[in-house]
């Protein structure tokens, strides 16, 4: 991509994101699931192969029409990466480590097709990237300030908003200390955008600077948004923590599976669909299935 795009949004306008239903399509219409399965003590299991899932949808089982490890090179799907970073006045103290995290992390993933920064306060800002405007996109991270109010659950309606037109992996990792005081849409509903996406959420939470009060709930809710989509969520003190951070993150990612099927149930309803997936060969049984539990039907209003 020559030069970045970058666009202004009104935070105003992000209530009708609550309204969209994605579905993922390659081809033929898709609905695109990122597994990651991981032993006891949290390594990847990366040695299966599409034989060894199974999913089902409301309990009934799908034939997989698509699948592709995460580091399957080229048959992997294109990762698109995205980074939300939190520049309002409640990150003064915590925006130099926040700003550290972004960049040290940017290094760790240099296949992603396109990288995608949101920054926000008051306001949501967003730009997309090639890996040829790497620098730009170092440069506008390391000017960001703080200022304003915090509107966290906007730009991730924002952002979902705009993953919903890419095709592939996406990953948000999201650098914030998971308050937000100005927002049009409420955390409920972003667990609903959340829920109807195909991101997975890796989220970076700096809390060492906030009231104790409110800690344990700040840190509930980054770990509950994380969950919906098979993310994680971490909380570095320092920056001598991020190491062992992306390590996991990286190796998370790297471990992921992707897996498409065409829905037994064709009807375009708009209805929630809850999906479980399985791993059928003998293996441990202490193995984690971690990926979203569902997704939303595409809608088609009735022929009148």
């Amino acid at each position: 991509m020559k030069g970045a795009v970058v666009f202004a949004v009104v935070v105003g306008a992000v209530a009708v994101l609550t309204a969209q239903r994605p579905t993922f399509k390659t081809g033929i219409d898709l609905v695109n699931f990122g597994v990651s399965v991981v032993q006891k003590g949290g390594q990847p299991v990366t040695d299966l192969a599409h034989e060894d899932f199974e999913i089902y949808e409301d309990g009934q089982k799908q034939t997989v029409k698509y699948f592709a490890p995460g580091d399957g090179g080229e048959q992997a799907p294109d990762l698109h990466l995205g980074l939300l970073l939190d520049t309002s006045g409640s990150m003064e103290e915590d925006i130099k480590l926040a700003r550290t995290a972004a960049i040290k992390f940017l290094n760790t993933l240099p296949y992603a097709a396109d990288i995608t920064l949101v920054d926000f306060d008051t306001e949501v800002r967003v730009a997309r990237y090639g890996q040829a405007d790497f620098a730009r996109l170092v440069e506008r991270i390391r000017g960001r300030k703080t200022e304003g109010y915090t509107a966290l659950y906007d730009a991730l309606g924002v952002y979902l908003d705009g993953a919903n037109g890419l095709e592939g992996r996406k990953i948000l990792v999201l650098y914030t200390d998971g308050g937000d005081n100005s927002s049009n849409i409420s955390f409920g509903d972003t667990l609903t955008l959340l829920r109807a996406s195909d991101v997975a959420v890796y989220a970076i939470g700096l809390l060492e600077h906030q009231l104790t009060s409110v800690k344990l709930e700040l840190r509930m809710r980054l770990q509950q948004m994380a969950e919906e989509t098979g993310g994680l969520a971490f909380f570095p003190s320092s920056v001598k923590d991020l190491d062992g951070v992306y390590d996991k993150v990286q190796a998370d990612i790297k471990g992921q599976y992707t897996l498409g099927y065409v829905s037994t149930n064709d009807r375009a309803d708009g209805t929630w669909r809850k999906v479980e997936i399985r791993v059928n060969r003998a293996g441990p049984k202490n193995w984690k299935i971690r990926t979203r539990k569902g997704y939303f039907a595409p809608y088609k209003p009735p022929s009148r």
